[in-house]
């Protein structure tokens, strides 16, 4: 069933920036592929919803597969994608961090139709994934902790307590985020900055926390 949110997504965009509504919005592009990848995957009998403002197909609650538009391809997102057989070798991490995800770029909606068949056959194998219970076996924080995170879990065990507590994907996009800038000051401010969704339980992405670029 068609979700009224996705039809507005279609005509307005995720609105997470002040391009969502105008033309300018990398939507707009991309709206035949959009609505030509939605239908593949509404015939797979998910639940349609709105996640992190883009389409999101559900199964009893579990998110599965997402649809999104990028300025330059519009795409569909398999979730535990790293577990499908990829026969036809269409799937691509999703970031050079990506361990999970896999993703199917699109330009163009007549290469969407060609595929329509090998789209569904792989809609289908994600939700049997899904159905099984069968995890992805995410590597647990590859990169090393930065030292200003070690130091503040000296002074904040519970701040420490509730990292640990993390899932093994969210810890690393904390880590990945923590260590990016090259000013230990500045690796501090962003710990000190997302100690409270820590201590909530989420991850780096889990909500969206606004248009203010981080620190």
């Amino acid at each position: 069933m068609q979700n009224p949110q996705v039809d507005k997504y279609l005509v307005d965009g995720c609105m997470r920036c002040k391009l969502g509504a105008t033309p300018a919005c990398k939507v707009t592009k991309w709206v035949p592929e959009l609505e030509t990848l939605r239908l593949l995957v509404l015939d797979s009998g998910l639940t349609e919803e709105i996640k992190w403002g883009v389409p999101c197909y559900t199964l009893n609650g579990k998110n599965v597969i997402m649809i999104s538009a990028f300025k330059e391809y519009a795409c569909i997102s398999f979730l535990k994608g790293a577990l499908l057989p990829d026969k036809h070798k269409i799937l691509v991490k999703q970031g050079e961090h990506g361990q999970a995800w896999r993703i199917v770029k699109y330009t163009q909606q007549k290469d969407i139709l060609k595929q329509a068949t090998i789209l569904k056959n792989y809609i289908a194998e994600a939700i049997a994934i899904e159905k099984s219970g069968k995890k992805v076996e995410v590597k647990r924080n590859p990169e090393p902790i930065p030292e200003e995170l070690l130091e503040v879990f000296k002074q904040d065990t519970e701040l420490k307590k509730a990292f640990y507590s993390l899932t093994p994907g969210r810890q690393r996009g904390y880590i990945i985020f923590f260590s990016q800038p090259k000013q230990a000051q500045t690796r501090l401010s962003r710990i000190e900055k997302y100690r409270g969704k820590i201590l909530m339980g989420e991850g780096l992405n889990d909500k969206y926390i606004g248009k203010k670029k981080p620190a």
